[in-house]
């Protein structure tokens, strides 16, 4: 691990994208800096929205809309705040709750020149971001997760949308934020499930893109499940330095690269919708879609077993779940052929070559991936 003098306390990872490129920013206790660097990045800051999971109201949505109604607009008025806190969980990724949020922007005299704050974990970025994409075809928003989740991966690249009742997911928008802006600090009121849930993500990168990080990751652990700030911020950097530099390659999943940040997720996918939205948690159902996927490799002889047991001990190491007795091929797979990644009518999976390297790969017979499901019962 890298010693504490070569972590810092700040830090900023740099999403490029042209004219769309925005900060990601990394730190340890300093949410009460934020509204000063939300107004440095929009410039122009008059009225904001502040759209939150209830569970983080108090005291961490309210501490960033507290800050921003005590800021003055460039004409000196004060900046003018609306929060609205949203239901925990899944459920609340509905259309139901997208016009609720639709409504009350109205009511609230949303204009172009407002801007969406997401104070929450992945739900609430892809709920807040896509009534931010669509709420007079685009305002601006900004994304402060809260979540170890949110932070590593569905804060960082754009994606926003909502679930349909059989399809995760399914409807949305890419609308990258302004800025994204991490404090480690409000981690300490998540619970252990979500935030261990979190890791499979923080695995994921160094399966699919960065072999020497996932090596740090082996030995690094426990740390990772203690919470240690200097680990724990090196992670989040790690993670979200891989995501964007894949983002930053292809925004839109149009050449194919970005789907590398999809392993697992296929099988994952299908195993959150058919156990229920929010009965398995988002990471610890990618942490099986992932086994299931390095199953799936090794049948069709493109990985040495050896990274499936490297994988299934880091998981484990980070207290996640390499099986899922519940697994249901039957139910799974016609979900599986609804997936936003079928081309054609034909699965296509990102399966590992190697710790580091994956690919995409189509037209699998349907007989592997059920082997692969059932080799994780």
């Amino acid at each position: 691990m890298l010693s504490g003098s070569q972590i810092p306390k700040r830090q900023t990872v740099e999403v490029s994208l042209g004219d769309r490129s925005y900060p990601i920013e990394i730190g340890t206790d300093w949410i009460e800096q934020f509204c000063d660097t939300i107004a440095g990045v929009l410039g122009d800051l008059s009225h904001a929205l502040v759209i939150t999971d209830a569970a983080v109201e108090t005291p961490w949505a309210m501490k960033v809309a507290t800050g921003l109604a005590k800021m003055n607009t460039t004409g000196g008025d004060s900046v003018r705040v609306n929060l609205l806190a949203v239901p925990s969980g899944e459920t609340s990724k509905s259309l139901t709750q997208l016009d609720t949020l639709w409504q009350w922007m109205l009511e609230s005299s949303t204009d172009r020149r407002s801007v969406v704050i997401a104070v929450g974990g992945g739900v609430i970025g892809d709920l807040a971001g896509f009534a931010a994409a669509s709420f007079t075809r685009g305002i601006r928003f900004v994304q402060i997760p809260t979540t170890l989740l949110a932070m590593v991966d569905s804060s960082v690249g754009g994606k926003t949308g909502i679930n349909l009742p059989t399809a995760k997911n399914m409807v949305g928008a890419f609308w990258q934020p302004a800025a994204v802006l991490i404090d480690t600090t409000v981690m300490s009121t998540l619970p252990d499930r979500s935030y261990i849930s979190g890791l499979a993500e923080v695995v994921k990168y160094g399966v699919i893109d960065d072999a020497p990080f996932f090596e740090w990751l082996e030995l690094n652990a426990s740390k990772l499940i203690e919470r240690d700030d200097e680990a724990v911020r090196y992670a989040i950097a790690q993670s979200c330095r891989s995501k964007a530099n894949v983002v930053g390659e292809d925004e839109r999943e149009t050449s194919g690269r970005r789907a590398i940040l999809n392993y697992g997720h296929t099988f994952a996918h299908a195993i959150e919708a058919t156990a229920g939205y929010g009965e398995v948690l988002h990471g610890e159902a990618v942490a099986i879609g992932m086994q299931m996927a390095a199953n799936l490799s090794i049948e069709l002889k493109l990985c040495d077993p050896d990274l499936l047991q490297r994988q299934t001990a880091l998981l484990k190491a980070c207290q996640l779940p390499t099986t899922y007795a519940a697994a249901d091929v039957n139910a799974m797979l016609p979900v599986m052929k609804r997936d936003k990644k079928v081309s054609h009518g034909n699965l296509r999976f990102v399966l590992p070559e190697r710790i580091g390297s994956v690919m995409l790969l189509g037209e699998i017979e349907g007989s592997g991936v059920i082997h692969a499901i059932e080799a994780c019962r």
